[in-house]
C-alpha cells in the first residue's frame, strides 16, 4: 500500500467517487484539496463533512494554482479528461490516478472487474450473489464501483482470501493501468461518444480491463460481439468465452437444452439451468451466461451459480415494474441511456408498448432503432433535450406509427396515460442521459416512479 502521508493531492468532481477518494486519502494522512466547477451553494452540505476530516476546498471553477505543489490529481468518473486543468497537469507532468486505479494497486483480495456497453450492473449483481453464496465466512464478497458504491471507502477493510466484484465504465477505466485478476467484456457497441469522441477511443478505454492482465489471469470475451471478441489477441494471460452460438474452439459458456454449460479442456459441465434465471430478455440470459464464465474461473461452485441466479428477481431501473393497473403495465428502465438499450427492452416484451424516448443525446446513431420500431409499431412519446434530434432521426425512416412529442417527463407520463389501452407496456426506455433535467438516471427512474404513482 502507498504512503500517502503528506503527500498534497487535489481531487476534481466532489460527486460519489471523489468524495470516497478524499476521506480514503484524508484518512491516510494526504493533504487533500477537493475541487468542483459547481457553486459553493449546491455543494455547501459537503463542507461540515469535508472539514472534520481535514479535506480543503474550492468550489466554482478550476484555478490553475490549485495545481502549485499538487503531487499527484485525482479525477472522478464524470469529469472529462479534456478540461484545461487537467491538461495542465499533464503538461505539469503531474501524475493522474482515479479512485478505481488507487483501490487496484492496493486491494489484497482477488478482483474480477466487469465492464461493456451493456448489462453491467445486472451482471455484476448476479455474480455478487453467486460469490456470497460460494464463500463461506470469514470469507467475504465485496460488490461495488460503478455500480453505486466506490468501494476504496471499504479498501481497509477486505481481507487477502476475500473476492471483490467491480463493475468499472470506461470513465473509470480510461486513466487504469492496473487490471482484474478476472476481467469480463461484455460487448463494446457505441456509447458515451460525447465524452470518448470516437469509437475507436472508447475502445481504448474499455480495453485497460484487460490489457494490464498477467499470464495466470483471465479475460472473459462474448464471442458474440465483434467488439469484445476482437480483442482476443491482445489478452496477456487466459481466455474464455461465453455467447449463443455453440460451435467454438477453446473453453468457454454456451446454453443448451435449457441448461448453461462450460466446455473446459475437452470437459463439457452444466452450470445453471436456463429457468433459474428471473429476468427476463435474451440479453439477460446473455449476462448470466456471462456470470457463470465469470464464475466458473473463479472457482465458485454450480451450486453457488444456480442459488445466486435464483435470488436475483429484479434490478432496480432495469426493466422494473413499478405498476400495475387496468391492464397497463408501467415499466421503468431509465437505465437505458443508449439506443441499443432501448433495443434490448424492446425485444425483451411482447406487449404492444408506449414507448417513451428522450433526455440528453450522447452523439449516438439511431438508426437500428427506428428500423426495429418500424417492425414493432409502438406509439412513442419524446421528451426531453433530444426531442427534436429523435424526432428527425425517426422520420427519417418514414414512420408508420405515432409520434408525439412533449416538453418533459411529466407531460409524458401524463400523456401515456391517456393514449395507452389495456395489454399495453408503458415504457420508460430514454436513449438518451438524464442531464438535461436530472442528476442521474437513478434520480429520473425514481421521478418516473413518483409520477405513475400520483396518476389518478
Amino acid at each position: 500500500m502507498k504512503d500517502w502521508q503528506g503527500k498534497k493531492i487535489l481531487v476534481i468532481g466532489a460527486a460519489r467517487q471523489g468524495l470516497a477518494a478524499s476521506r480514503y486519502l484524508a484518512s491516510h494522512g494526504a493533504k487533500v484539496m477537493l475541487n468542483d466547477c459547481r457553486s459553493e451553494d449546491e455543494l455547501g452540505l459537503l463542507k461540515n463533512d469535508l472539514q472534520k476530516i481535514g479535506v480543503r476546498f474550492f468550489f466554482g471553477s478550476h484555478p490553475l494554482d490549485l495545481l502549485d505543489d499538487t503531487q499527484l490529481v485525482c479525477v472522478s468518473g464524470g469529469v472529462p479528461l479534456d478540461i484545461t486543468i487537467i491538461q495542465a497537469a499533464k503538461q505539469r507532468h503531474i501524475a493522474l490516478t482515479n479512485d478505481s486505479q488507487i483501490f487496484m494497486e492496493a486491494v489484497k483480495a482477488k478482483v474480477i472487474g466487469i465492464t461493456g456497453s451493456a448489462g453491467k450492473t445486472t451482471t455484476t449483481t448476479l455474480c455478487g450473489e453467486i460469490a456470497k453464496n460460494a464463500l463461506c465466512p470469514p470469507q467475504k464478497a465485496w460488490v461495488g464501483g460503478n455500480i453505486g458504491y466506490p468501494l476504496i471507502e471499504n479498501l481497509d477493510d477486505i481481507q487477502v482470501d476475500d473476492w471483490v466484484i467491480v463493475e468499472l465504465s470506461s470513465f473509470q477505466l480510461e486513466l487504469m493501468m492496473v487490471s482484474p485478476h478476472i476481467a469480463l467484456m461484455l460487448n463494446i457497441t457505441p456509447n458515451h461518444l460525447d465524452r470518448h469522441g470516437s469509437m475507436h477511443k472508447y475502445k481504448q478505454a474499455k480495453a485497460h480491463v484487460i490489457q494490464h492482465q498477467k499470464i495466470n489471469d483471465v479475460a472473459i470475451l462474448n464471442r458474440d460481439d465483434e467488439g469484445s471478441y476482437s480483442l482476443i489477441n491482445d489478452v496477456p494471460g487466459k481466455v474464455l468465452t461465453f455467447g449463443f452460438n455453440p460451435v467454438f474452439e477453446g473453453n468457454g459458456c454456451f446454453v443448451e437444452n435449457g441448461w448453461i454449460k462450460v466446455h473446459f479442456e475437452g470437459e463439457t459441465l452444466p452450470l445453471a439451468a436456463v429457468n433459474d434465471l428471473q429476468l427476463i430478455g435474451r440479453h439477460n440470459l446473455a449476462n448470466a451466461m456471462a456470470a457463470c464464465a465469470v464464475s466458473f474461473a473463479a472457482g465458485f461452485s454450480a451450486e453457488s451459480m444456480q442459488k445466486g441466479i435464483r435470488s436475483v428477481t429484479g434490478i432496480a431501473h432495469r426493466l422494473e415494474t413499478t405498476k400495475e393497473k387496468d391492464g397497463i403495465r408501467w415499466i421503468n428502465d431509465s437505465i437505458a441511456t443508449a439506443p441499443e438499450r432501448v433495443m434490448a427492452a424492446i425485444n425483451a416484451l411482447e406487449s404492444p408498448l408506449v414507448l417513451l424516448l428522450g433526455g440528453r443525446d450522447k452523439n449516438l446513431p439511431w438508426d437500428d432503432l427506428a428500423n426495429l420500431l418500424n417492425q414493432r409499431q409502438p406509439k412513442v412519446i419524446l421528451f426531453g433535450e433530444a426531442n427534436n434530434l429523435i424526432a428527425e432521426n425517426l422520420q427519417r425512416h418514414k414512420p408508420s406509427y405515432p409520434i408525439y412529442q412533449v416538453d418533459d417527463l411529466s407531460a409524458a407520463v401524463k400523456l401515456a396515460q391517456k393514449i395507452a389501452q389495456a395489454k399495453d407496456c408503458v415504457l420508460l426506455s430514454p436513449g438518451g442521459t438524464s442531464y438535461d433535467a436530472f442528476r442521474d438516471f437513478e434520480e429520473r427512474g425514481n421521478v418516473f416512479k413518483q409520477l405513475v404513482e400520483a396518476l389518478p
